[in-house]
């Protein structure tokens, strides 16, 4: 053998090395990317589930004079029967039957829902019925701060009338055959908050970083204002 020919045998088993390296290290790319295409898929549709939740909800006041009282539920998506007594009462799941619309996220999670008692009564009293719910941030110090609402809801200083969420990919949530999810997470205190608020709610960026103040996170939030339930209502001249 030549050694032009010994060159040439050492140059084409060096490029098979190199195309079979290229083919593994494009394999590990188009896996990573996709599954984070596939994660940021799952977020784009939870986003248009709740975007769908909160039109169906202005749609249901809009006839019926009021919104809707949670599920009956976690496996019966009609509305709790009788009016709330409290805010308790008035939290748990997105009666999804009644609203006609997917009752769980991207994640097989049941959404979840908190309504203002005054609001889920008809008809509602708009000169005199206060909503009650408000959501809070951290701010750059991890100190809270109010996104929506403030700390007194009055007449003159309204809150909001409802807050309807997805619990995410990870740790708390139910799932829509009803079994709770354990949450693994230690610290996630903001995500534990939302799992058991009535009234006031977290919204954050998600993180999986657990030495941010309030923990991991990665809660999806929504909610509607009342100056908007109140022009769908009055549009449909259902608000007294």
């Amino acid at each position: 053998m030549t050694p032009g020919q010994k060159y040439r045998q050492r140059g084409a088993a060096l490029l098979l090395l190199l195309a079979v390296l290229g083919l593994s290290a494009a394999s590990l790319l188009i896996g990573a990317f996709g599954r984070n295409t596939g994660e940021a898929a799952r977020q784009q549709r939870t986003l248009a589930t709740l975007a769908q939740a909160r039109e169906a909800l202005l749609g249901f006041a809009a006839t019926q004079g009021r919104l809707p009282r949670p599920a009956a539920s976690a496996l019966d998506g009609r509305e709790r029967a009788g009016d709330c007594t409290d805010d308790a009462q008035c939290s748990g799941f997105l009666p999804w039957v009644a609203l006609g619309v997917e009752g769980n996220d991207a994640w097989g999670k049941l959404l979840r829902y908190s309504v203002t008692p005054a609001m889920a009564r008809a008809p509602i009293v708009s000169f005199s019925a206060i909503a009650d719910r408000v959501v809070l941030t951290r701010d750059g110090r991890g100190d809270f701060a109010f996104v929506a609402g403030q700390e007194q809801c009055d007449i003159s200083a309204q809150c909001l009338p409802v807050v309807v969420f997805s619990q995410g990919k990870d740790h708390y949530g139910t799932a829509a055959s009803g079994v709770p999810q354990i949450n693994t997470a230690r610290g996630n205190i903001d995500e534990a908050s939302n799992d058991s608020a009535s009234r006031s709610f977290i919204a954050r960026p998600a993180s999986d970083n657990a030495a941010l103040p309030g923990g991991a996170f990665d809660d999806i939030l929504s909610w509607i204002t009342l100056p908007t339930l109140y022009q769908r209502m009055r549009a449909a001249r259902n608000l007294p």
